[in-house]
């Protein structure tokens, strides 16, 4: 015996991604926005150990190091990002309507 079975969308949210490029194109968006955060997160947190340390020479230091990693890591996740659309369309992928 043989069964057949229909997979919905509506039934099933998982059957929309039905390849790779698909998958990406909803999980990249909500990367980037997370990083963003992230980014947020550690400038606040630079900017608190500079303010709040003003005498204390080696706390500046930690606060502008934070401030340059959390650029050097958006900056990072950027070109991450770009490069995987960049692959994307040399291969042919399709792309989600934006």
């Amino acid at each position: 015996m043989v069964y057949g079975l229909t997979i919905d969308e509506n039934i099933f949210p998982a059957a929309k991604f039905s390849n790779m490029g698909i998958l990406l194109n909803v999980a990249l968006p909500l990367v980037m926005a997370g990083a963003g955060l992230i980014f947020l997160m550690m400038m606040l947190m630079g900017a608190f150990n500079i303010l709040s340390h003003g005498d204390n020479p080696e706390a500046i230091k930690k606060g502008y190091a934070t401030i340059t990693y959390s650029v050097i890591g958006l900056i990072i996740v950027i070109a991450s990002f770009l490069a995987v659309r960049v692959i994307g369309a040399i291969i042919g992928a399709q792309l989600l309507p934006q």
